[in-house]
């Protein structure tokens, strides 16, 4: 028998899944426009995939797998409808991949199933932050971090984090491919280009030393292999790259694919910088050149998305993170996680988007050359209101 709390449960989660989600009016840019709600958070996962439903063996209705947390989703457009893969922590600390939906993009996520493939891999403790990329092959990828344990160290934290590869035609079934094998010694944020370069499959990276920290890595950075059955890169070659006293200085990431535009290559990425309180994550972008991914021909100064309000607690606090945004028609729908625990989106256009990366003021590095910058734009705006001014007068 279903036990009579059920349904009281499923009431509620049907009125949060199926509240409208409005602009948020105290955050306005005019670069992006943020919202007043997440769209996923733990309290969105069904019902049946937490409860066991039967009175006779559970007659508290007690959680039995409880979920910690959902962020760091993947996304993509598909059938006319906008799809997440999602991470999905459990109290176990395992994060699995579950497959959301909407007809909006803003509102009205629903999560469908769990996402499987044949467990090629029995090293691989966790996944997770899935990439997805529709290719010019016709495939949809999946590119994640797959985990395991560093048995090198005698210890019981030490990892290893490796490029796993699954693919798909329907988001429905996976087929798992062999993890991608790079020089080094660790990868994390490994994007595919959507496009083919010389016939070649182009990879974003992000060579590291360790599991957490970047060591000798160089940044977010791009190679080729010849085929996606034996995925091989022999050399990467630096694209974004750190820099001292920047958002990005500790570390960055390429976050989801990027978006193609008559101006050039849309870059999403994160960027890391130490603190007193810990590693704060921000968005920045980028822009890179149609022919050739590695040239950077455009890149604003600071953070796109930083995180503001609410977003800056939960599990990893001071955190905003993006491995999924969507474009339909001319709009852009960026997802993004705060604070390791629950997911949100922002949206804009390409036109705003491309405007944004060409033609906000570049970093310049310096307090300096900064308070400069500053002070040409507050001089400029004077001169401009002073001649509006003038002609008004004399009208």
């Amino acid at each position: 028998m279903i036990h009579p709390q059920y349904n009281l449960f499923k009431e509620k989660q049907e009125q949060l899944i199926n509240q409208p989600n409005a602009i948020d009016q105290h955050q306005v840019n005019n670069i992006y426009d943020r919202y007043v709600n997440p769209i996923l958070t733990r309290h969105h996962v069904p019902i049946e995939w937490r409860f066991d439903l039967n009175q006779e063996t559970n007659p508290y209705f007690m959680e039995r797998l409880m979920v910690n947390a959902v962020f760091n989703a993947g996304a993509i457009y598909f059938n006319d409808k906008f799809y997440l893969v999602v991470r999905l922590e459990g109290a176990d600390r395992k994060s699995i991949f579950a497959l959301a939906s909407s007809p909006t993009g803003i509102d009205h996520f629903r999560f469908e199933r769990l996402i499987e493939w044949d467990d090629l891999d029995p090293q691989e403790t966790n996944r997770y932050d899935m990439r997805l990329v529709k290719h010019e092959d016709g495939y949809i990828y999946g590119l994640y971090c797959a985990e395991k344990k560093d048995l090198s160290v005698n210890d019981t934290s030490s990892a290893l984090a490796d490029v796993g590869l699954v693919r798909t035609a329907d988001l429905v079934t996976w087929t798992k491919l062999p993890n991608l094998k790079t020089k080094a010694s660790q990868q994390r944020n490994v994007v595919l280009h959507p496009e083919f370069i010389d016939g070649h499959y182009g990879f974003y990276t992000r060579p590291q030393d360790g599991f957490i920290d970047v060591g000798s890595g160089g940044g977010i950075a791009f190679g080729l292999s010849r085929d996606m059955n034996n995925p091989k890169i022999d050399v990467e070659k630096v694209v974004s790259g750190r820099k001292y006293h920047t958002v990005y200085e500790y570390k960055n990431g390429q976050g989801p694919t990027p978006i193609k535009t008559e101006k050039g290559w849309l870059h999403l990425a994160h960027g890391v910088r130490n603190t007193a309180d810990g590693l704060r994550y921000v968005l920045y972008m980028f822009a890179t050149d149609l022919k050739d991914p590695t040239q950077v021909i455009a890149k604003p100064s600071g953070y796109f998305i930083a995180p503001y309000g609410a977003e800056r607690t939960g599990d990893v606090s001071n955190v905003v993170f993006s491995n999924g945004w969507v474009t339909k028609d001319q709009e852009v729908f960026i997802y993004y996680a705060s604070s390791d625990t629950r997911l949100h989106v922002a949206t804009s256009t390409i036109s705003k988007l491309v405007d944004y990366v060409f033609n906000t003021p570049q970093e310049v590095y310096r307090s300096q050359d900064s308070t400069e910058q500053r002070q040409q734009l507050i001089k400029q705006n004077q001169i401009l209101k002073e001649n509006t001014t003038h002609v008004k007068n004399h009208r």
